[in-house]
């Protein structure tokens, strides 16, 4: 990319930044929703503060959207100390890592995002660092090499993951705290959408609010992507208000339907109920059917599809449920379904 691309690009991805960082709660009484987290949290920054203390370390799992880096953002907000920036995929050597950890100030937060795609190397380098605040350099290589170790400056790792499962043993027991966040009911939902429109400076009205709440998966991250496109609706094919029929016509437009369900959910559920006649067909049988990733599937679509109910997973594979078939209006039938019982 050269120069001028530069500059065309660069004040787009600025201004989505800008955005960004202007609808995320900075502190704990900003945040709405995920109540027992939420007082867990706050309990430990206390007891950090009043010891005079950096916090212990932190680890956030759930499905994407939920608030795992606004979560590490407020952390370091409520401690006062800065917070460094990277993820699991990035780090690619341990130089990497220790030219991140010897750049850390006493009490520093450093936030790592998909910990779970850390290399087994890059952990080797974080364990010592983790627990006894160290950094184990080797300088040489063959019979001459010898190993240095440079204390660092007490600091928290705050780890983000979609996959508790693949976080290796060995890091998962570093972690002081775990939390898992789950999806938001609606009335925060309604609570996060209204609170975003007025920081946007949209003009909305209760039914749509609502509308766009109802449809945004109990996801934050979802509920206001929603929100900037149905305002864009708004202005263009409307009167700039954001109405229950305004709200309804735009999301109906993105294909969206009435439970937040997408295009590719909608996929998802179609392959197991037309192709494999309701399942159970295995995951890697239905992302080659839609060419989808298998992991797309298992971290965006199935976590929303599995808290409706539409899908169950089995020993078999993925089966549609009766719920699927009646959102979808397939006529169901209880005898045409496997019995693993």
């Amino acid at each position: 990319m050269n120069e001028s691309q530069n500059r065309l690009v660069n004040p787009e991805t600025q201004f989505d930044d800008r955005l960004d960082q202007a609808l995320r709660p900075k502190y704990l009484t900003d945040l709405i929703g995920q109540d027992r987290v939420r007082e867990n949290i706050s309990i430990l920054i206390a007891a950090s503060l009043q010891r005079k203390e950096p916090l212990d370390h932190v680890l956030f799992y759930g499905p994407p959207g939920l608030g795992k880096t606004t979560l590490a953002h407020i952390l370091a907000n409520e401690m006062g100390v800065n917070i460094k920036i990277t993820s699991g995929p990035a780090i690619e050597r341990p130089g990497d890592l220790a030219a991140i950890l010897t750049n850390l100030r006493a009490g520093d937060v450093i936030f790592i995002d998909e910990v779970h795609r850390l290399g087994r190397v890059i952990e080797e380098v974080l364990y010592p660092a983790m627990e006894d605040f160290a950094l184990d350099i080797v300088i040489g290589k063959g019979p001459s090499a010898r190993s240095i170790r440079l204390q660092l400056p007490r600091f928290s790792v705050i780890g983000a993951t979609t996959r508790l499962a693949l976080v290796t043993a060995p890091l998962r027991a570093r972690f002081g705290a775990t939390y898992r966040l789950d999806f938001y009911d609606l009335p925060a939902m309604q609570s996060i959408v209204e609170r975003a429109a007025g920081i946007l400076g949209v003009q909305a009205e209760d039914g749509g609010i609502n509308e766009i709440a109802r449809r945004g998966r109990g996801t934050p991250r979802v509920a206001l992507r929603l929100l900037r496109r149905v305002r864009d609706y708004a202005e263009v094919r409307a009167d700039g208000v954001v109405t229950r029929e305004v709200s309804i016509q735009a999301l109906n437009l993105l294909d969206v339907d009435s439970l937040g369900l997408d295009d590719m959910d909608r996929r998802v559920l179609l392959t197991v109920i037309e192709k494999y006649k309701g399942g159970p067909v295995g995951l890697s049988t239905i992302a080659a059917s839609i060419s989808e990733e298998p992991d797309t599937i298992m971290d965006v679509v199935e976590p929303y599809l599995l808290q409706l109910g539409f899908l169950d997973r089995t020993p078999q594979g993925r089966l549609a449920t009766q719920r699927a078939y009646e959102h979808l209006n397939f006529p169901y039938s209880k005898d045409e379904q496997p019995s693993f019982f």
